[in-house]
């Protein structure tokens, strides 16, 4: 569905994608996971032709997006990270208005719309100003303008952030049920978790390069087996004082507290009992994890 080859984009002495060889398959749920500047949406916007490549090769479709962007974009879906909706406009006037704008046939648009308004259940809130809808409806609604095409590729652009659990996992739903229906997906996200329910396969990318690839589960067994205690900073000095001599155990540490980590969780609970220690949490290890190995920084920092 999509290959890169040795793909490269610069911006003037900034290279934000270097070398990158990736394919995505069709039918797949696939992440871009890394910090912000990683070179994620860069690399997805060559995907459509909005930015073009310095140099190296990308083919979306079989086609090159330098030359066949509107061949790509017919058959391609994009969930952006900002709304993009017209305000003063209804939530229908929106859609209507994008429908025409992407060649939907004038006869086909209000089944069409009202169809993915009622699936991103949004119905009720059809003939309502885009000015009165909460922050998780203009979400949904981007959704709705995404699926309006019959998308055969869906780009999903950091599309939960800023959302309430509720719906985040409302959408994590409909994102599931796209992807059963064939659709492919591929998702950029800061939500470590979202990845790991969503993503049959991702990429960490970091500073333009890939730094780790592999199914969700495939990547923690690699870089981070075992189970993680997280201590306060208050026991600091101790967990380091007691660690310090056992390979058994590794530890790190950030402004959030000590995390030690260890194959065996019956080696953390004979840590904190044997100790006197009580850690904030017990768990086994997960992404985020293997984010903070692989990037050697928090989620959010710019690279």
């Amino acid at each position: 569905m999509i290959t890169a080859k040795s793909l490269v984009k610069k911006f003037g002495d900034f290279t934000a994608v270097d070398g990158l060889n990736l394919q995505i398959n069709q039918g797949e749920c696939f992440g871009l996971l890394g910090p912000n500047g990683a070179g994620k949406s860069t690399f997805i916007s060559m995907t459509y032709g909005t930015v073009q490549r310095t140099s190296g090769e990308l083919t979306v479709f079989g086609y090159d997006p330098k030359t066949h962007s509107r061949e790509i974009k017919k058959r391609m879906g994009v969930v952006t990270q900002e709304n993009a909706l017209d305000e003063s406009l209804t939530v229908f006037e929106n859609m209507m208005i994008y429908c025409a704008f992407i060649g939907i046939p004038k006869a086909e648009r209000q089944k069409r719309v009202e169809e993915l308004l009622d699936y991103m259940n949004l119905m009720h809130k059809k003939d309502m100003p885009i000015m009165a809808l909460s922050g998780g409806m203009k979400r949904r609604l981007v959704f709705v303008r995404a699926l309006l095409g019959k998308p055969e590729l869906l780009i999903l652009d950091e599309p939960t952030t800023g959302l309430d659990p509720a719906v985040r996992h409302l959408l994590w739903g409909k994102v599931k049920e796209l992807h059963s229906q064939g659709t492919t997906i591929v998702l950029t996200t800061h939500y470590m978790h979202e990845a790991e329910v969503l993503c049959n396969r991702l990429v960490i990318m970091n500073k333009g390069i890939v730094a780790g690839h592999g199914s969700p589960k495939e990547l923690i067994n690699q870089h981070t087996p075992g189970y993680v205690g997280i201590f306060s900073d208050d026991d600091r000095a101790h967990v380091n004082q007691i660690t310090s001599n056992d390979s058994s155990y590794i530890l790190t540490e950030d402004t959030s507290g000590v995390y030690v980590r260890t194959n065996s969780l019956e080696a953390l609970t004979t840590l904190h009992t044997k100790n006197n220690l009580t850690p904030l949490q017990i768990r086994p290890s997960n992404l985020e994890d293997v984010f903070l190995k692989l990037t050697g920084q928090d989620i959010t920092v710019d690279a």
